[in-house]
């Protein structure tokens, strides 16, 4: 059966049967486009009885006594942001089928817990079902902080439908790592999206083979790590990177015009959440010095592509693309820079994307679900 893939995150499954917890009976999928949910009357919540509250479980009950004055902005405030915490992202990928929608929703429903927003797409010519629910756990039946549970169960159904998932809290910021060589416009980019809360990300460092960009990582207060390269230090310095990623528990890292192939074995660990922008509209112009080789070609538009860097150099699945008009005014010094501002806008897209969990991954193709 052709691969698919998540990254790291798939949970292994276990039968609902050892933790106590009833099989909701399937029903038929809806039409894309139609309301999926059953009204609540007709649905119970799934009993847990046999998974009792760890001393660490937090719950969203009330207070046993009321505040004697009116809560604060800064409270209210607090309150409603530890509220849209408690959400958490599920991506699905299985075969087509009926019951698929209707069983996910119904055990979500089980568990206390609200839908807020789902997307789907069935493929004809392969005939997969994709799907993304952002739901919010905040009245789970279990408590908040017991969701190993709620865990188990997706993936009992899993099993059932023969399906991969993973499911992402959006309570976890997400570490990002960016790697660059000495061009600064994407990296510019991306800590100014940052700074101004467009990234919903942390950025423990930025790594570089060159030293030259330091000055903008101390601009923006993170650590700035240089790691010298040549041709006799390539598996060293590697290895240093593997150890930073580990130590740091980078979830992303960001080829930010990092002008470096990585050897086959760190891509194969790595290309699920690692992301280059490629100053090409790939396939078109491969490897190094695109608009050069444009230029000499006459070309009428050029582009740049955001993809996940697979060992295969500049072949990885296309996350995001972009292109601009080329006349035959302009020369190679235009083309890079209409192509600069390509690269920052496409790179961004695709990083925030991401860290929405918004990617999905099949037969090195993607399926965005845009927001």
């Amino acid at each position: 059966m052709p691969r698919l893939t998540f990254g790291r995150d798939i949970v292994a499954s276990k039968p609902c049967a050892a933790l106590g917890l009833r099989r909701a009976p399937a029903c038929p999928r809806v039409a894309p486009g139609r309301a999926e949910q059953q009204p609540r009357k007709h649905l119970e919540p799934v009993h847990v009885a046999q998974a009792p509250l760890s001393s660490s479980t937090t719950t969203n009950g009330t207070h046993s006594a009321p505040a004697p004055v009116a809560s604060t902005s800064s409270r209210d405030a607090s309150e409603a942001a530890a509220a849209s915490a408690l959400s958490a992202n599920l991506l699905l990928i299985c075969p087509d089928q009926k019951g698929v929608i209707a069983a996910v929703s119904q055990l979500l429903y089980g568990f206390g817990c609200n839908i807020v927003a789902s997307d789907q797409f069935t493929d004809s010519s392969s005939g997969m079902f994709f799907q993304r629910i952002t739901f919010d756990f905040s009245e789970i039946v279990i408590g908040p902080g017991n969701t190993a549970v709620l865990e188990r169960a997706i993936a009992e159904l899993a099993n059932r439908f023969n399906m991969k998932w993973k499911i992402a809290y959006k309570n976890k910021v997400k570490r990002m790592a960016v790697l660059v060589s000495k061009q600064d416009h994407c990296l510019y980019d991306l800590l100014i999206r940052l700074r101004s809360g467009e990234l919903r990300c942390e950025i423990p460092f930025i790594i570089s083979n060159h030293p030259d960009l330091k000055h903008i990582a101390d601009t923006f207060n993170v650590p700035f790590v240089h790691l010298p390269l040549d041709k006799n230090n390539k598996e060293a310095q590697e290895e240093a990177l593997e150890k930073l990623i580990k130590e740091e528990k980078i979830d992303v890292v960001i080829l930010a015009r990092y002008m470096q192939i990585f050897t086959q074995g760190f891509c194969e660990r790595h290309w699920e959440h690692t992301i280059n922008i490629h100053h090409s509209f790939l396939p078109a112009f491969e490897g190094a010095r695109p608009y050069h080789r444009a230029h000499e070609r006459g070309v009428k538009i050029i582009g740049a592509t955001a993809h996940f860097a697979t060992a295969e150099l500049d072949a990885g699945p296309i996350i995001d693309q972009a292109v601009a008009r080329i006349t035959h005014r302009d020369n190679v010094e235009d083309m890079i820079r209409k192509g600069r501002d390509l690269e920052r806008m496409v790179l961004a897209r695709a990083v925030r994307w991401h860290l929405d969990d918004r990617v999905m991954v099949y037969n090195n193709k993607t399926v965005v679900f845009e927001d």
